[in-house]
Protein backbone atom coordinates (compact mmCIF):
# COMPACT_ATOMS: atom_id res chain seq x y z
CA UNK A 1 0.00 0.00 0.00
CA UNK A 2 1.12 3.57 -1.53
CA UNK A 3 1.90 5.98 1.55
CA UNK A 4 -0.74 8.35 1.55
CA UNK A 5 0.34 12.25 2.20
CA UNK A 6 -1.01 14.86 3.75
CA UNK A 7 0.18 18.27 2.03
CA UNK A 8 -0.64 22.02 4.11
CA UNK A 9 -1.76 25.00 1.51
CA UNK A 10 -0.93 27.93 1.53
CA UNK A 11 -3.09 30.80 0.24
CA UNK A 12 -0.59 33.96 -0.35
CA UNK A 13 -1.36 37.61 -1.82
CA UNK A 14 2.48 39.10 -2.29
CA UNK A 15 4.24 38.52 1.05
CA UNK A 16 0.69 38.20 3.07
CA UNK A 17 -1.27 34.82 4.04
CA UNK A 18 -5.13 34.67 2.92
CA UNK A 19 -8.02 32.56 3.46
CA UNK A 20 -11.15 32.60 1.56
CA UNK A 21 -14.27 31.20 1.18
CA UNK A 22 -15.80 29.44 -2.32
CA UNK A 23 -12.37 31.13 -3.78
CA UNK A 24 -13.73 35.00 -2.95
CA UNK A 25 -13.70 37.05 -0.06
CA UNK A 26 -9.80 37.15 0.67
CA UNK A 27 -8.82 38.25 4.32
CA UNK A 28 -5.01 38.30 5.67
CA UNK A 29 -4.33 36.14 8.32
CA UNK A 30 -0.62 36.22 8.87
CA UNK A 31 2.66 36.45 6.87
CA UNK A 32 3.92 33.65 4.03
CA UNK A 33 7.26 33.10 5.43
CA UNK A 34 6.71 32.51 9.00
CA UNK A 35 3.85 30.05 8.30
CA UNK A 36 6.43 28.29 5.42
CA UNK A 37 8.67 28.29 8.48
CA UNK A 38 6.04 26.52 10.83
CA UNK A 39 5.60 23.77 8.26
CA UNK A 40 8.89 22.90 7.32
CA UNK A 41 10.09 22.67 10.96
CA UNK A 42 7.25 20.35 11.49
CA UNK A 43 8.31 18.38 8.53
CA UNK A 44 5.58 17.97 6.41
CA UNK A 45 6.11 15.96 3.73
CA UNK A 46 4.95 18.56 0.74
CA UNK A 47 3.83 22.35 0.77
CA UNK A 48 1.26 23.49 -2.24
CA UNK A 49 1.76 27.29 -2.34
CA UNK A 50 -0.79 29.23 -4.76
CA UNK A 51 -0.90 32.90 -5.35
CA UNK A 52 -4.34 33.73 -5.85
CA UNK A 53 -3.68 36.82 -6.74
CA UNK A 54 -1.54 36.61 -10.18
CA UNK A 55 -4.25 35.88 -12.32
CA UNK A 56 -6.46 38.41 -11.04
CA UNK A 57 -3.65 40.99 -11.59
CA UNK A 58 -2.77 39.67 -15.21
CA UNK A 59 0.60 39.19 -14.06
CA UNK A 60 3.11 35.74 -14.19
CA UNK A 61 4.32 34.11 -11.01
CA UNK A 62 5.85 36.05 -7.98
CA UNK A 63 9.65 34.37 -8.56
CA UNK A 64 10.91 36.47 -5.72
CA UNK A 65 8.38 35.10 -3.30
CA UNK A 66 9.29 31.39 -4.29
CA UNK A 67 12.77 32.08 -3.89
CA UNK A 68 12.14 33.46 -0.23
CA UNK A 69 10.17 30.89 0.88
CA UNK A 70 11.88 28.15 -0.54
CA UNK A 71 15.02 29.09 0.81
CA UNK A 72 16.09 26.61 3.44
CA UNK A 73 12.88 24.81 3.20
CA UNK A 74 13.62 21.46 2.56
CA UNK A 75 10.70 20.00 1.34
CA UNK A 76 9.09 19.59 -2.04
CA UNK A 77 7.05 22.78 -2.89
CA UNK A 78 4.22 22.83 -5.56
CA UNK A 79 3.26 26.65 -6.82
CA UNK A 80 0.48 27.98 -8.39
CA UNK A 81 -1.01 30.71 -9.93
CA UNK A 82 -0.08 33.18 -12.68
CA UNK A 83 1.40 30.70 -14.82
CA UNK A 84 0.43 30.93 -19.05
CA UNK A 85 3.74 29.92 -20.51
CA UNK A 86 6.51 27.18 -20.31
CA UNK A 87 8.99 30.08 -19.71
CA UNK A 88 6.55 30.64 -16.04
CA UNK A 89 7.34 26.65 -15.68
CA UNK A 90 10.98 27.29 -16.43
CA UNK A 91 11.34 30.05 -13.85
CA UNK A 92 9.04 28.82 -11.04
CA UNK A 93 11.63 25.16 -11.17
CA UNK A 94 14.70 27.65 -11.44
CA UNK A 95 13.39 29.73 -7.95
CA UNK A 96 12.72 26.57 -6.11
CA UNK A 97 9.41 25.27 -7.13
CA UNK A 98 9.21 21.29 -7.33
CA UNK A 99 6.50 21.32 -9.19
CA UNK A 100 4.12 23.17 -10.57
CA UNK A 101 -0.10 23.67 -10.39
CA UNK A 102 -1.79 24.77 -13.79
CA UNK A 103 -5.20 25.89 -14.04
CA UNK A 104 -6.65 27.60 -16.42
CA UNK A 105 -3.62 27.69 -18.93
CA UNK A 106 -4.31 23.98 -18.90
CA UNK A 107 -3.74 23.84 -22.94
CA UNK A 108 -0.01 24.37 -22.43
CA UNK A 109 0.50 20.49 -20.55
CA UNK A 110 0.90 18.65 -23.13
CA UNK A 111 3.74 20.81 -23.70
CA UNK A 112 5.43 21.31 -20.08
CA UNK A 113 5.21 17.53 -19.51
CA UNK A 114 7.28 16.69 -22.61
CA UNK A 115 10.02 19.78 -21.49
CA UNK A 116 9.80 18.99 -17.48
CA UNK A 117 7.99 15.72 -16.79
CA UNK A 118 4.94 14.81 -16.01
CA UNK A 119 6.35 14.28 -12.36
CA UNK A 120 6.71 18.44 -12.05
CA UNK A 121 3.34 19.72 -13.38
CA UNK A 122 -0.07 19.33 -11.35
CA UNK A 123 -3.55 20.34 -13.15
CA UNK A 124 -5.75 21.85 -10.72
CA UNK A 125 -9.36 20.82 -11.73
CA UNK A 126 -11.49 23.54 -10.12
CA UNK A 127 -15.16 22.99 -10.18
CA UNK A 128 -18.69 24.40 -8.57
CA UNK A 129 -21.93 22.47 -7.60
CA UNK A 130 -22.76 23.05 -11.04
CA UNK A 131 -21.03 20.46 -12.91
CA UNK A 132 -22.02 16.30 -12.09
CA UNK A 133 -19.11 13.93 -11.27
CA UNK A 134 -19.39 12.36 -15.03
CA UNK A 135 -17.81 15.89 -16.73
CA UNK A 136 -15.46 15.78 -13.41
CA UNK A 137 -14.58 12.60 -14.54
CA UNK A 138 -13.96 12.72 -17.84
CA UNK A 139 -12.43 16.19 -17.35
CA UNK A 140 -9.60 14.21 -14.84
CA UNK A 141 -9.15 11.79 -17.56
CA UNK A 142 -8.59 14.35 -20.40
CA UNK A 143 -5.83 16.18 -17.70
CA UNK A 144 -3.99 12.88 -17.89
CA UNK A 145 -3.97 12.20 -21.46
CA UNK A 146 -2.41 15.67 -22.20
CA UNK A 147 0.64 14.87 -19.64
CA UNK A 148 -0.17 15.86 -16.32
CA UNK A 149 1.20 14.22 -13.49
CA UNK A 150 -1.52 14.61 -10.50
CA UNK A 151 -4.58 16.47 -10.44
CA UNK A 152 -5.24 18.56 -7.90
CA UNK A 153 -9.19 18.35 -7.19
CA UNK A 154 -10.58 21.65 -5.92
CA UNK A 155 -14.37 21.47 -4.38
CA UNK A 156 -14.85 25.50 -5.13
CA UNK A 157 -18.25 25.53 -3.00
CA UNK A 158 -16.46 24.27 0.17
CA UNK A 159 -13.16 26.12 -0.30
CA UNK A 160 -12.55 27.25 3.26
CA UNK A 161 -15.83 26.15 5.02
CA UNK A 162 -14.41 22.96 6.80
CA UNK A 163 -17.34 21.36 5.97
CA UNK A 164 -16.09 18.46 4.59
CA UNK A 165 -14.63 16.50 1.41
CA UNK A 166 -16.59 16.34 -1.54
CA UNK A 167 -16.30 12.13 -1.16
CA UNK A 168 -19.11 11.31 -4.26
CA UNK A 169 -16.64 13.62 -6.79
CA UNK A 170 -13.34 11.50 -5.07
CA UNK A 171 -14.74 8.27 -5.18
CA UNK A 172 -15.94 9.06 -8.91
CA UNK A 173 -12.95 10.53 -9.76
CA UNK A 174 -9.92 8.89 -8.47
CA UNK A 175 -10.87 5.48 -10.38
CA UNK A 176 -10.97 7.15 -13.56
CA UNK A 177 -7.65 8.21 -13.40
CA UNK A 178 -4.28 6.35 -13.05
CA UNK A 179 -2.47 9.30 -11.82
CA UNK A 180 -2.43 10.52 -7.79
CA UNK A 181 -5.56 12.86 -7.02
CA UNK A 182 -5.38 15.41 -4.37
CA UNK A 183 -8.29 16.30 -2.52
CA UNK A 184 -8.85 19.89 -1.60
CA UNK A 185 -12.07 21.83 -0.37
CA UNK A 186 -13.14 21.33 3.21
CA UNK A 187 -11.19 19.62 5.06
CA UNK A 188 -12.32 20.49 9.02
CA UNK A 189 -10.49 18.03 10.79
CA UNK A 190 -8.35 14.26 10.88
CA UNK A 191 -12.00 11.82 10.43
CA UNK A 192 -12.64 13.78 6.66
CA UNK A 193 -8.85 13.08 5.57
CA UNK A 194 -9.59 9.58 6.45
CA UNK A 195 -13.02 9.32 4.67
CA UNK A 196 -11.53 11.12 1.62
CA UNK A 197 -8.70 8.51 1.63
CA UNK A 198 -11.43 5.96 1.76
CA UNK A 199 -13.36 7.51 -1.04
CA UNK A 200 -10.08 7.09 -3.51
CA UNK A 201 -8.02 10.32 -3.12
CA UNK A 202 -4.04 9.42 -3.00
CA UNK A 203 -3.09 13.07 -0.90
CA UNK A 204 -5.21 15.62 1.15
CA UNK A 205 -4.77 19.04 0.91
CA UNK A 206 -5.79 21.18 3.76
CA UNK A 207 -5.34 25.30 4.39
CA UNK A 208 -8.18 26.89 6.91
CA UNK A 209 -7.77 23.53 9.12
CA UNK A 210 -4.11 23.87 10.07
CA UNK A 211 -4.03 27.87 10.26
CA UNK A 212 -6.83 27.92 12.90
CA UNK A 213 -6.86 24.99 14.64
CA UNK A 214 -4.67 22.78 16.79
CA UNK A 215 -4.33 19.96 14.51
CA UNK A 216 -0.97 19.20 12.67
CA UNK A 217 0.07 17.23 9.83
CA UNK A 218 1.81 14.77 12.18
CA UNK A 219 -1.42 14.78 14.31
CA UNK A 220 -2.98 13.80 10.90
CA UNK A 221 -0.72 10.81 10.27
CA UNK A 222 -0.87 9.38 13.76
CA UNK A 223 -4.74 9.62 13.38
CA UNK A 224 -4.52 8.08 9.88
CA UNK A 225 -2.10 4.71 11.23
CA UNK A 226 -4.25 3.96 13.73
CA UNK A 227 -7.16 3.58 11.73
CA UNK A 228 -5.22 1.10 9.26
CA UNK A 229 -3.67 3.95 6.92
CA UNK A 230 0.32 4.73 6.31
CA UNK A 231 0.74 8.44 5.78
CA UNK A 232 4.18 9.60 4.68
CA UNK A 233 5.21 12.35 7.60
Amino acid sequence: MLAKRIIPTMLVRGRTLVKGERFNGWRSIGHAAQAARIHAARGVDELCILDIAATAEGRGPDLDLVRELSDGCFIPITVGGGVKTLHDIDALLRAGADKVCIGRSQHIIPAASDRFGKQAIVASLDYGPNKGTPWQSMEAQGLEAFGAGEILLQAMDRDGLMCGYDLATIAAVSPAVSIPVIASGGCSGYADMLAAFRAGADACAAGALFAFTDDTPKGAAQYLKTHGLEARL
